[in-house]
C-alpha cells in the first residue's frame, strides 16, 4: 500500500458512525487537496477487504453517488441505520457533514 493510498484509507476510516464525509473532504484529510477521485477509486477496489465504512462518503453537494437502482437504496440504509437523515433522492442533510 503506497503511503497516499494508506493517509486515504486512515481518513475514511476516521469518520465516525452517525457522520459523513465527502470524496473531497477525505482527500484534503489525507493531504491530498487534488485526491477525490482517488479517494473514490480506493473505496471502489479496497472497501471489503480493508473493511472501510465507504457509506460514509459521499458527493461534496451531499448526495449519495450512487445511482438509484445501483446501490443508493443500500447506502441510503446504511446511513439511516447510523441516525443520518438521508432523503428519497439520496441528498443527506447537511448537519451530518463531518466539519
Amino acid at each position: 500500500m503506497t503511503e497516499s493510498t494508506r493517509r486515504i484509507v486512515e481518513a475514511i476510516r476516521a469518520v465516525p458512525r452517525g457522520r459523513v464525509s465527502s470524496y473531497r473532504d477525505a482527500a484534503l484529510a489525507a493531504g491530498l487537496p487534488n485526491g477525490a477521485r482517488q479517494v473514490a477509486r480506493i473505496l471502489h477496489s479496497m472497501s471489503e477487504t480493508e473493511q472501510l465504512p465507504w457509506h460514509r462518503i459521499v458527493r461534496a453537494g451531499g448526495r449519495i453517488a450512487l445511482p438509484a437502482g445501483g446501490g443508493m437504496e443500500l447506502q441510503a440504509a446504511l446511513l439511516r441505520s447510523e441516525g443520518v437523515k438521508v432523503d428519497a433522492s439520496g441528498r443527506v442533510d447537511a448537519e451530518f457533514f463531518l466539519v
